[in-house]
């Protein structure tokens, strides 16, 4: 896995969450949740830019909401379309998609659990299902990266 921050980003149809790493590649932090009024996009760039400032960026992991069978809706087709022109303001950013069926519904769950109330999720829930979304992408780099080094390791 590269070194630098990444990105991960829950889009929804009123608000979209983001969340970051740091430099390392090993915490994921929620880190805003931006309203969708027409200045997301700039925004989230911005924020992306603003990281920038630390360590190169170097992944976004976009959340896409397949359905349970695994095709794509509308709202699978929503986060590609925001997805593309977020791409278009960070270009030299490489951005991928994570399957992220179930994130907001674990994030619900993680609120919970952590002692807050239903009530209270709806300004945090968007950033804690992006936090869920890059620990998701980070995990399979970590993973696909062992099974690369124990491949390695291997003789006949």
């Amino acid at each position: 896995m590269p070194r630098g921050i990444r990105f991960g980003i829950d889009v929804g149809a009123a608000r979209i969450g983001v969340a970051r790493s740091d430099a390392a590649g090993i915490l994921a932090s929620p880190v805003e949740t931006v309203a969708h009024n027409g200045r997301d996009i700039s925004r989230v760039a911005a924020l992306i830019r603003q990281a920038e400032h630390e360590a190169p960026v170097v992944e976004i992991a976009v959340g896409l909401p397949l359905n349970m069978d695994g095709s794509e809706g509308s709202s699978a087709r929503h986060a590609r379309a925001w997805a593309r022109r977020l791409s278009r303001r960070v270009p030299e950013i490489p951005l991928r998609f994570v399957d992220e069926r179930l994130s907001t519904v674990a994030a619900h769950r993680e609120l919970s659990q952590a002692g807050i109330q239903t009530r209270n999720h709806r300004p945090v829930v968007d950033q804690a299902a992006a936090v869920i979304i890059l620990e998701t992408a980070m995990n399979a780099d970590r993973m696909a990266q062992q099974e690369d080094h124990s491949e390695g390791d291997m003789s006949e």
